[in-house]
């Protein structure tokens, strides 16, 4: 039987070779997941193109995913440099890579970063085109956009981001209830600049049936942007973003129709309180379909250590409804990311993605964290490195500061609890 996506797929009951492989990697059955694939609620970002992916699923019942931005910039062009971020992000187990290059060669790039990921590759299609075209943003016409979003997909990309949620209406509710940082979202600001200077409504809006025709063709999932995301505490939770949510919905369930795979955008900025009502919000505005959140940031004040406030956000937005976290690195709001910036961006998420899989039952997420504490009773060094989420650094770690006991680490020496309560109980005396 043939089919055109994952969501045509498991609509008419098939089971292809990427929900095979996700099943297994989740231990879940073929045929519930399957289910959920045509439900909308779990997407497999799989485009037809990309042949080195290494399929994984987003979305209800599922191990929590990371995503890794990275890509060039006209400050700091080095593709070698990114691509050995995305060496990097691969072998620490990023789920997926989203390229935001938006200066210079991006095909070169983007091509080369498809050929050589197994993890899922996104993209953000507005910032291409303004390099792409060399031309004023507002000459850039709507059939242009579109070009580009085809290119993409063309070239394998496996999902985007597209801001069609800011339609007039859209703007006209962010226009009449100011903001203390109006839009942060770039591509959102790239396409409110664009609406405003040509007096047009937004061209993904517009021509989103020819959008969705483009996304169909080539199994792209779409990745509904929040443009309206909140970019301050002060911001969260307002008018502007309540309203795009609305419109993402409708714009889900228009997808649907055309059996294309859906992911929502989120914030953003937001207080610990606002986080819990802002999952139940989205799962129900829009349907049940996976949500894709940065952060959130739990404060505004801590540049240089975001990676901490976009961590502790995560874990209550994954453990609430949340699927799918965009890594924040300690460089976010100050700039392009290193290589070690990136290192401690994933693994602040995948400590909150998997905080958060403990707490919601996802099965084998608890064995794990049972090992590690089987591994520190019996002291078992080299077991508890092998399952540490950082073997280097824990390795480096207890080898920079050596005990006088083996069995005991330099901060409580003779006096470890676990090392005596072992001898205690093993009736040996301390």
């Amino acid at each position: 039987m043939n089919f055109t996506t994952q969501m045509d797929a498991a609509r008419k009951g098939i089971i292809t070779r990427e929900m095979a492989v996700v099943a297994r990697k989740e231990c879940v059955e073929a045929a519930s997941l399957r289910g959920l694939v045509a439900e909308g609620k779990v997407v497999i970002p799989a485009n037809k193109n990309h042949t080195s992916l290494d399929p994984c699923g987003i979305g209800q019942g599922l191990k929590t995913k990371i995503n890794v931005n990275l890509g060039v910039s006209k400050d700091c062009y080095n593709i070698e440099a990114e691509l050995e971020k995305v060496r990097c992000a691969v072998e620490l187990q990023a789920d997926a890579i989203m390229d935001l290059s938006c200066y210079g060669k991006t095909a070169e790039f983007r091509r080369k970063l498809l050929e050589v990921s197994p993890a899922a590759i996104g993209t953000v299609p507005v910032y291409d085109a303004i390099g792409l075209y060399d031309k004023e943003l507002e000459a850039i016409t709507a059939e242009e956009f579109l070009e580009v979003v085809e290119q993409h997909a063309k070239d394998g990309v496996d999902f985007m981001t597209i801001h069609a949620g800011i339609n007039r209406e859209t703007v006209a509710r962010f226009e009449k209830n100011k903001r203390l940082i109006n839009i942060v979202s770039r591509g959102g600001s790239l396409l409110y600049a664009w609406m405003k200077l040509n007096d047009r409504e937004n061209p993904f809006y517009m021509y989103y049936d020819v959008l969705l025709d483009i996304f169909r063709k080539y199994d792209v999932t779409i990745s509904l942007g929040d443009a309206c995301r909140p970019g301050s505490l002060k911001d969260a939770t307002d008018a502007s973003q309540v309203q795009e949510l609305i419109v993402l919905g409708e714009l889900t369930r228009a997808a649907w129709e055309k059996d294309v795979q859906v992911m929502i955008e989120g914030p953003g900025h937001m207080s610990l309180n606002e986080i819990i009502p802002n999952m139940l919000l989205e799962k129900k505005l829009c349907h049940g379909a996976p949500f894709y959140v940065l952060g959130p940031l739990v404060t505004d004040i801590a540049p240089g250590y975001d990676h901490i406030t976009g961590a502790i956000g995560g874990a209550i937005a994954a453990a609430n409804g949340a699927d799918f976290l965009c890594y924040v690195t300690p460089a976010e709001h100050l700039r392009l990311p290193t290589l070690e910036d990136m290192k401690e961006g994933i693994i602040a998420s995948r400590i909150a993605a998997h905080a958060a899989d403990v707490a919601k039952g996802i099965l084998g997420a608890r064995r794990w964290d049972d090992a590690m504490s089987e591994a520190r009773r019996d002291l078992d060094w080299e077991r508890m490195f092998e399952l540490a989420l950082d073997p280097e650094k824990a390795r480096r770690y207890r080898a920079e500061s050596q005990p006088e006991n083996e069995d005991t680490c330099t901060m409580c020496g003779k006096l470890c609890a676990v090392r005596n309560m072992n001898k205690v109980i093993s009736n040996v005396i301390i």
